[in-house]
């Protein structure tokens, strides 16, 4: 298990590039057999979730060519339909295989999913939806096995905007006869990123974006090439790390329409934001002031997955803040890793109320999940003194050789075994 090794006290100056997204590349690399053909995907991030995905992906069959930023994947040869255990424990984002292996195949076979533990994520939603496209489902000793000879389309509402049952469905619904219509979808820029994916092979769909997404059944696809859109969250890590380093960053290949509610509470810290088609720069040059509260929501409001980042920021900012967590009921484990940098934060169930201390102090820590990673290296380049973060591995999930990005700006991070 590596670790990354911070000395703290550096300010963050220049530019970074972002590369796609995570959360995009996965459900569009699931939905790649779909079209029994060839589908490239230009602006991959190299991410350890990526590399999983697409062994699982070789595993059923398919050829795939990770060159550069593109990934090829040559799906005509698809034929298996049951994912292993040790597989599908390796990250969440393999359920989103469930879908597309039955609109592919008919069928599917894998256990329950792994990925990070920040607390109860089910895939009741998944389930509920698949079954309203005539999708037989049975659960046992751990293992979902599904059929879907006869999918018709059908009305599903969701009783949550759902990231995962949102896609899972369209992926499923892509081949299936008639009309679907998902009501209460998620809105996230990544499912329109999904819906464009499947468009350019073929499939009709419309509405991602907004609450309700139309998929009319097609028969076949065809091959597309495809480029990922940039990761928002990437995006927000490096925001969040030129705050606490009162430094001044240009992130390129960033949407800042994907980031407005990050944008709108660093605004509030006291930083000089600038925005661009393709760009955002940030500058703060004195200690962040608190914010009165920040909660999270599903998109368009503020993002669970930069959470940890901001309050890396917000304990060391001049002044008090409540931070609700309302999407996961686990995320707050990583704080208990802040304070042993000496942050001031008191959490109750969902809420944290974090006092602003002037300064962390390097310390030993652990990474716990993959955000709460990056908000202790975040913790790290903005304490004195030198920060350990172990369980690396969590980290590298999400964020592409992020030592080597923030050591281009100044940072002062080594990756050690």
């Amino acid at each position: 298990m590596g670790k990354f090794k911070i000395n703290g006290g550096n300010r963050l100056y220049g530019e970074l590039k972002v590369n796609g997204a995570k959360n995009s590349v996965l459900p569009i690399l699931a939905a790649s057999i779909l079209n029994e053909g060839i589908s490239v995907m230009h602006g991959c991030p190299k991410l350890k979730d990526v590399y999983s995905m697409i062994e699982i992906l070789e595993h059923l069959g398919a050829n795939v060519t990770f060159k550069g930023r593109d990934i090829i994947v040559d799906a005509r040869n698809v034929k298996d339909s049951e994912i292993p255990d040790n597989l599908m424990r390796t990250m969440r984002s393999s359920i989103f295989l469930m879908g597309a292996l039955i609109s592919r195949n008919k069928k599917a076979l894998m256990s329950f999913p792994g990925g990070c533990d920040i607390g109860h994520r089910p895939i009741d939603l998944h389930l509920k939806g698949l079954r309203r496209l005539g999708i037989k489902i049975e659960e046992s000793y751990g293992y979902i096995k599904c059929e879907g000879w006869k999918m018709k389309g059908n009305e599903i509402h969701l009783d949550f905007p759902s990231v995962g049952a949102t896609e899972n469905i369209m992926l499923a619904a892509v081949k299936a006869e008639g009309v679907t219509i998902i009501r209460n979808a998620a809105k996230e820029p990544e499912i329109e990123d999904l819906q464009n994916f499947l468009n350019s092979m073929g499939a009709k769909i419309s509405g991602a974006g907004t609450n309700t997404i139309i998929i009319e059944g097609v028969k076949r696809l065809h091959d597309t090439e495809y480029t990922i859109i940039p990761d928002r969250i990437v995006a927000g890590t490096y925001l969040c790390a030129a705050v606490i380093t009162k430094g001044e960053l240009t992130v390129v290949n960033a949407l800042k329409e994907h980031l407005e509610p990050l944008l709108s509470k660093l605004r509030e810290t006291g930083c000089s934001i600038q925005t661009g088609n393709d760009y955002i720069k940030i500058r703060c040059d004195k200690r962040p002031k608190a914010v009165d509260m920040v909660i999270t929501l599903p998109y368009p409001g503020f993002p669970t997955d930069l959470q940890p980042q901001m309050v890396s920021v917000l304990s060391v900012a001049d002044g008090t803040t409540i931070v609700t967590e309302t999407i996961f009921d686990n995320r707050f484990k990583y704080t208990e890793e802040l304070i042993r940098m000496g942050a001031d934060i008191k959490v109750e169930g969902r809420v944290a109320v974090i006092r602003g201390v002037e300064k962390l102090m390097g310390a030993k820590v652990v990474a716990r999940d993959l955000r709460g990673g990056a908000a202790l290296i975040i913790a790290g380049l903005g304490a004195e003194g030198t920060t350990i973060v172990e369980e690396a591995e969590h980290i590298d999930r999400g964020y592409e050789s992020i030592e080597k990005a923030l050591k281009s700006v100044g940072g002062d991070i080594v990756r050690i075994m």
